[in-house]
């Protein structure tokens, strides 16, 4: 994959297809590879562009010290953006749904359509959505708490239970396992992220893109909450629910959620 060094970062992404750039941002403990699919499906009509987020791939880890920002993780994506001209595309799924919606806002008009898959903004729970808030905030402490002990196993077996389902990890193959933790160690950062993220619904309502969310209605509270406050507060977007896959359909279920993605940006 190629490697964009700027501003002292180096930022490995994927670059396949050709026509007006649509740029992929992956969610925690995936990497860029998560949109395999979604590239082939989009890469006869665009030019597709998927970046490695901090620590993942060949792209520079996070260095620690001051906490991790969301506007930290989108300046790789700005950075790329830059490169690709404009205007650009992003879609962004979980965390990197987090990380669209704070690159949309520094992008302006130069984002012209932006598609979220069961974004995780946190932050907007704590003040009316308590027990969801409640609820992700004990799993980050769980998770974190492991790796603070150096349990990676039992933080991978959260994390994973959590988002795919129980079992899922007592399900994965050896090696399966030992990637996932390692693609782990960057999660304690990306918590730092979604849980301080100041901006409000009001600021997210005054995005220029054209913004489509996609969902299950059956996902995890936290997220299916974090839909309601953005239908609330953003009336002008649009939203689409998927009849199954979970949070982590844009990797289980490509087949459902795929299309919806290129008809949108068609």
């Amino acid at each position: 994959m190629p490697v964009l060094s700027k501003a002292n970062l180096r930022i490995d992404y994927a670059d396949e297809g050709s026509g007006p750039p649509v740029v992929l941002i992956h969610s925690s403990v995936s990497g860029n590879r998560q949109w395999r699919a979604l590239t082939e499906a989009l890469r006869d009509r665009y030019r597709v562009l998927a970046p490695n987020l901090y620590g993942y791939g060949e792209t520079t880890p996070w260095p620690g010290g001051p906490p991790q920002s969301l506007a930290d993780q989108a300046r790789l994506v700005l950075a790329l953006c830059e490169e690709a001209g404009e205007p650009v595309r992003l879609v962004g799924h979980s965390f990197g749904g987090s990380v669209a919606l704070t690159a949309a806002l520094q992008l302006g008009e130069r984002a012209s359509d932006l598609v979220l898959l069961e974004p995780n903004p946190f932050r907007l729970l704590q003040l009316e959505h308590r027990e969801a808030w409640e609820e992700i905030h004990g799993l980050r402490e769980a998770v974190t708490g492991r790796i603070a002990e150096d349990d990676w196993p039992g933080a991978s077996q959260l994390f994973a239970d959590y988002w795919l389902g129980g079992g899922t990890w007592d399900a994965m193959p050896e090696g399966r396992r030992a990637a996932f933790a390692e693609a782990l160690r960057q999660n304690p950062y990306e918590w730092e992220s979604v849980m301080n993220e100041e901006a409000r619904v009001e600021e997210y309502s005054e995005i220029a893109a054209r913004t489509l969310v996609v969902s299950d209605p059956d996902t995890r509270r936290p997220i299916r909450e974090i839909v309601e406050i953005l239908a609330e507060g953003c009336p002008s977007w649009s939203f689409r629910s998927l009849p199954e896959g979970g949070h982590m359909a844009p990797l289980t279920r490509p087949d459902l959620v795929n299309p919806i993605v290129r008809e949108f940006l068609g």
